[in-house]
């Protein structure tokens, strides 16, 4: 089967959905089939092509047997509503009007959010003559209305159009969690249309190493307690409660907090850090992923907060399933699905979302019981090898796509009968 996947993000890009769709893509070619990925010059989060990118009309390249075919976009940085827009946009036009250049497609799948990216798998698909899967990472516009992304009665009431557009076209869906597949149901679409693949671990790439590492060393943070974020700096991630935290646990210099990674709202933390006068934060830029395991495991706790709305009740964030395949304890400030999940591996402590209080607590806590929080790291461990490998999930996945494809082969072969007669 060649599957033909459409995603904004991949591969040097770091965030989860590149990293979610290259682990999954290249593990398809790995089983035997053939994938072509249409996405763009890589650019995240701040609109600046990656050295040895151009911005060109398409371009080909390889990764693990995965043919990745960039597309030109419009440049945009990962903040203000009208330039994503554009930039979402012009990929959805992109993207239908070089998939011809991807030959033999027996299956399209794309992925949402964003919105354009999703919808650009109708066109694809029907371009093609084949069957059209989407992928549901999160609800939009449910979450960018949550973090005050989005105003107006009027553009959400689109937005939500939109939305049951993309779930009632395509021929199956598959959604990260099971809240979002409630969520689908109640909108009136029927539950054997959407298969549950949830986010897991590389267990390649994510495993346990020495906490006394080179990150440690170049960092001076030998003889520190750790408690670290890795990943996007977004407005859904409430990440001035990690400097609020910060500032309760100042007069405690064995503690150390790590922030590393980019988005809209870095600027903004790192000017309020200085206005804090914080000495025991410390905030580095975006890394490559395959330095995210060294930090991880340079690290005494994993910290995983997004702000306090229903709407994040509904995600499990992957950087969970790396922070304990790596056995690092997780505090986690999301309610939901994720807690559920947190609380029934064992690998972490839930703390109320946006609590800077509970949150300094909780990492003083750690701190003074590391055997505590080394047994919660491990128990974490083997809770996500056992339940939550890339490699299971990847061919779970690759199980609904090769279904999908055949009742369409099987729908298409019966319809070609009925003509004849």
């Amino acid at each position: 089967m060649h599957i033909l996947f459409l995603t904004h993000y991949f591969p040097p890009e770091v965030n989860a959905p590149a990293s979610r769709t290259y682990e999954n893509t290249k593990r398809w070619v790995q089983a035997g089939h053939r994938v072509t990925v249409i996405t763009c010059a890589p650019n995240h989060p701040n609109g600046v092509l990656y050295p040895g990118y151009e911005n060109r009309w398409h371009q080909w390249d390889e990764k693990d047997g995965v043919r990745v075919l960039r597309v030109k976009t419009y440049l945009s940085a990962n903040r203000g509503v009208a330039n994503r827009s554009l930039n979402y946009f012009s990929y959805l036009l992109s993207a239908a009007a070089l998939c011809r250049l991807v030959e033999n497609v027996d299956l399209v799948v794309s992925t949402s959010p964003q919105f354009f990216c999703g919808l650009s798998g109708y066109l694809v698909s029907r371009l093609h003559g084949c069957p059209w899967v989407v992928e549901i990472r999160d609800l939009w516009p449910e979450s960018i209305h949550a973090v005050g992304a989005v105003r107006g009665r009027g553009l959400i009431g689109l937005l939500e159009r939109i939305e049951l557009f993309l779930y009632q076209k395509p021929d199956h869906i598959v959604a990260l969690t099971a809240a979002f597949k409630r969520h689908m149901v109640a909108k009136g679409i029927p539950p054997k249309k959407i298969d549950i693949v949830t986010n897991g671990a590389d267990l390649e790439q994510f495993k346990p190493l020495s906490k006394q590492n080179g990150f440690r060393e170049r960092y001076h943070l030998n003889g520190k307690f750790v408690a670290s974020y890795v990943g996007t700096h977004g407005m859904a991630h409430a990440l001035t409660t990690v400097l609020e935290a910060a500032k309760r646990l100042e007069s405690y210099p064995e503690i150390e907090f790590l922030l590393v990674g980019d988005g809209a709202e870095r600027h903004n933390l790192l000017k309020r850090k200085v206005e804090l006068g914080l000495n025991n934060v410390l905030m580095l830029p975006q890394h490559k992923k395959e330095d995210v395991p060294e930090i991880l495991a340079a690290s005494d706790a994993c910290l995983v907060l997004l702000r306090r709305t229903e709407l994040f009740k509904t995600v499990i964030p992957s950087k969970i399933f790396e922070a304990m395949a790596m056995e690092r304890p997780i505090i986690l400030g999301v309610d939901g699905e994720s807690r559920k999940l947190v609380e029934q591996s064992g690998g972490g402590v839930f703390i109320e979302p946006e609590s800077a209080e509970q949150l300094a607590q909780t990492v003083l806590k750690m701190s003074r019981d590391p055997a505590w929080a080394e047994g919660t790291g491990r128990t974490g461990g083997k809770f996500v090898r056992e339940h939550y490998s890339r490699d299971t999930l990847a061919l779970d996945y690759l199980d609904v796509l090769c279904r999908v494809k055949n009742g369409f082969t099987a729908r298409f072969a019966r319809g070609s009968e009925f003509a004849a007669k």
